[in-house]
């Protein structure tokens, strides 16, 4: 390079000063404060199907449960019932995620269980790798995160699995589909894969 290219090109920006450990953690705090509002929607018709709703698919499932020696019911279910029947069109909410998500989280509690028992440090792991893999997997649904937290505090068998696990979460996607879609303004799903 001849000199005159070398003192014709611009200079490098200078690199920004690291801000002061107060303003730092001012940003940070600063982040939590906010002027906005709930952007939910509150209307009679749809608390009246979100109703229904969880009333159905639980009463069903604990109905289940007390007719026949099989578990088909789950205290995650409860909180899937609010998504499928509460938030119907949210993308957490779709079947994928509710039979997806509870299958890919149930499954690894119970390899955590099963490899390394039961124990403070076996309930954030089963948590934690539940998250990752139904991140990984376009599977998350916020209930089944508390799946390796059942299975691994019951010491829950692999037939877990199928009852009531499978078995529950596709009777809660079966009843969305035929509960939401009875409002005309409700289409669910919004989408399967």
């Amino acid at each position: 390079m001849s000199q005159s290219q070398i003192q014709s090109q611009p200079a490098a920006p200078p690199i920004p000063a690291p801000l002061p450990a107060s303003t730092e953690a001012g940003s940070y705090w600063t982040k939590m404060s906010t002027a906005a509002r709930s952007p939910l929607k509150v209307s009679l018709r749809s608390s009246a199907i979100g109703f229904a709703g969880g009333l159905i698919s639980i009463l069903l499932l604990a109905s289940l449960s007390s007719w026949t020696s099989t578990l088909w019911i789950m205290a995650p279910f409860g909180a899937s019932a609010v998504l499928a029947f509460g938030l119907w069109d949210a993308p957490l909410s779709q079947p994928r995620n509710i039979i997806g998500g509870h299958l890919i989280s149930t499954c690894i509690g119970l390899c955590v269980y099963h490899l390394f028992g039961s124990s403070p440090m076996t309930l954030a792991l089963g948590v934690g790798v539940a998250i990752g893999a139904m991140m990984l997997t376009k599977t998350t649904h916020p209930p089944a995160g508390a799946d390796p937290i059942v299975v691994i505090t019951a010491g829950c068998s692999w037939s877990y699995l199928v009852s009531p696990v499978l078995i529950g979460s596709l009777l809660i996607v079966l009843l969305a589909l035929l509960i939401n879609n009875l409002e005309p303004g409700r289409r669910y799903p919004t989408f399967w894969y």
